[in-house]
């Protein structure tokens, strides 16, 4: 299992089995969030478990394969920018091949109202990944208000991402569905 304790930029893993503490590790950003993250296969350091972050645009790569990539099972193994502070989300499924990152606390309206995605067969050690920002509280078409676009999630299949436009108590909000397969 692991989490962040955010105010300290830290993540705790512990084996839930064992109750025993595997490792704390710096997060290299700033207030880790310390939600479930995103599991998936990264092209060169195997099975990673990667955060978002709250006060910068950092999203942190660590490894979890304690007996595929001892090295760097519970360490950071890399780390790179989306698209702006403030993030809440990070999402992929099993079956896609995209990482999708929200940062619905940013105060630019273009960033809180966007998502990055990251192709995931195209990450490199070492390479900050290029990102596909799609601007998702435009596509909402909202006259009004801030719309902040959060938390990503896909359905069963893996083939679509819904995604939450949050607005103002007196506005108009919507959910924004995405084709993952494209």
């Amino acid at each position: 299992f692991i989490t962040a304790a955010n105010a300290r930029g830290k993540l705790v893993v512990i084996d839930t089995k064992e109750s025993k503490l595997l490792a704390i590790t710096e997060t290299g950003g700033q207030t880790p969030h310390p939600g479930r993250g995103a599991n998936f296969v990264h092209p060169d350091f195997g099975p990673v478990w990667a955060t978002s972050h709250l006060g910068d645009e950092s999203v942190a790569l660590i490894g979890t394969d304690p007996e595929g990539h001892k090295d760097q099972a519970w360490k950071i193994v890399d780390s790179f920018p989306a698209m702006g502070g403030g993030s809440l989300f990070i999402k992929t499924h099993p079956k896609s091949n995209h990482l999708y990152v929200d940062a619905p606390l940013n105060p630019e309206a273009s960033i809180s109202s966007a998502v990055a995605v990251f192709t995931i067969d195209k990450m490199k050690a070492g390479v900050d990944p290029e990102s596909t920002i799609l601007p998702i509280g435009e596509w909402a078409g909202i006259p009004e208000g801030q719309p902040r676009v959060v938390q990503p999630e896909f359905n069963k299949e893996g083939t679509e991402v819904w995604f939450s436009v949050w607005n103002a108590k007196d506005k108009e909000s919507a959910i924004v569905v995405v084709d993952d397969r494209r």
